[in-house]
Parts: C-alpha cells; sequence; structure tokens
C-alpha cells in the first residue's frame, strides 16, 4: 500500500520533469498567449496545477492526507489539460518511430489510468488514514 502510495509520488515527479519546460515557456510568453477562451484556460489551468504537482508528490511520497487532498484536487484539472500520471507513454511513439494510430492508444490508455488511479487512492486513503 505505501509502495504504491510511493509510486504514484514518483509518477507526480516524472510529470514535474515533463511539465516543466512547457511550464517555462508559458510564464516567460505569457503575452503571447492566443485570445482563444480554451488557450486561455489552458493556461490558467496549467500554471496552479504544475505547483499542485510539488505538493501531491511530496503529500504522497511521506503519506500524508495534504498529498491525497492534492491528488483529488488535481485529477479534474489533469483530464482538461491532459496532464497524465503515465502521460510520458504518449511519447513512444514520436521516440520510437510509430504510426500516429500508437498515439491514440496511448492517449486512450493514459485516460483510462488516470481513473484507475483514482480509484486506488481513494480505496487507500479510506482504508489506511480513516
Amino acid at each position: 500500500m505505501r509502495y504504491t502510495v510511493k509510486f504514484f509520488a514518483f509518477l507526480d515527479v516524472i510529470s514535474i520533469i515533463l511539465l516543466a519546460q512547457p511550464f517555462w515557456a508559458i510564464v516567460t510568453h505569457l503575452n503571447e498567449i492566443p485570445q482563444e477562451f480554451l488557450s486561455q484556460a489552458r493556461v490558467v489551468l496549467t500554471l496552479p496545477l504544475f505547483i499542485s504537482l510539488f505538493v501531491s508528490a511530496v503529500g504522497l511520497f511521506l503519506f500524508k492526507k495534504f498529498g491525497f487532498i492534492a491528488y483529488y484536487l488535481q485529477f479534474p484539472f489533469r483530464l482538461v489539460v491532459w496532464v497524465f500520471s503515465i502521460g510520458f507513454i504518449t511519447l513512444l511513439p514520436e521516440l520510437l518511430n510509430l504510426k500516429e494510430v500508437w498515439f491514440d492508444i496511448f492517449f486512450k490508455l493514459c485516460f483510462i489510468a488516470e481513473f484507475f488511479r483514482l480509484y486506488y487512492t481513494i480505496k487507500i486513503h479510506r482504508g489506511a488514514l480513516s
């Protein structure tokens, strides 16, 4: 159980690493964000999500309640901004020169895996901290 939560914390660290460059690009080019609503919303949601990844990673690694709560708050925003726990697998088609169809498969897998992570996080949280 604790190893599963630490694994989830590790996945959050991977998300931090992969989101660091896009986060920095957003912060340094705020005046260049397109005026479309979806572009603005993505930026507004990405910035706090990136910061909260640190909170959830530390909290889950230490097996503290605030880590679980941070993940619960992140969950809907992860789906909207596409910051998935195993999102790094969507990079495989590009790295391995696979066809575009593989990205779609991996993307759907990431989406489903995020719901599994939520389910197991709730089960662990209820059982361990209640």
